[in-house]
């Protein structure tokens, strides 16, 4: 199974990036997915996950009402919509798939991406 992040890029305060996570070698229909980030210096963070059918979502509290996370699993694909960015949301953001319900739990993820940079100028 593989992961693969696209999306990242510098941006100013206040604009918006999407990023998308392309999954192959597996069907993601019956993985929760998960976003997490890290910045330097720091310890992985997580971000928001989704449940395998998209119903239910969970984000950490300094992004609520800013990022969405969606999933298309007819395309395999995980997005992750990230609006009114902040200097402090600068990181690389990393996707992840677990085999069981969507968690904030990094160490329950059995498939990781690549990551990709997320920098956001004041």
């Amino acid at each position: 199974v593989q992961l693969v992040e696209s999306g990242g890029g510098l941006v100013q305060a206040g604009d918006s990036l999407r990023l998308s996570c392309v999954v192959s070698g597996r069907t993601i229909s019956s993985y929760g997915m998960g976003w997490f980030r890290q910045a330097p210096g720091k310890e992985r963070e997580f971000v928001g996950t989704i449940s395998w059918g998209g119903g239910s979502t969970d984000y950490t509290d300094s992004v609520k009402g800013r990022f969405t996370i969606s999933r298309d699993n007819a395309k395999n694909t995980v997005y992750l919509q990230m609006n009114n960015l902040k200097p402090e949301d600068t990181a690389v953001y990393y996707c992840a798939a677990t085999s069981g319900y969507g968690t904030r739990i990094w160490a329950r993820y059995d498939y990781w991406g690549q990551g990709t940079q997320v920098t956001v100028s004041s």
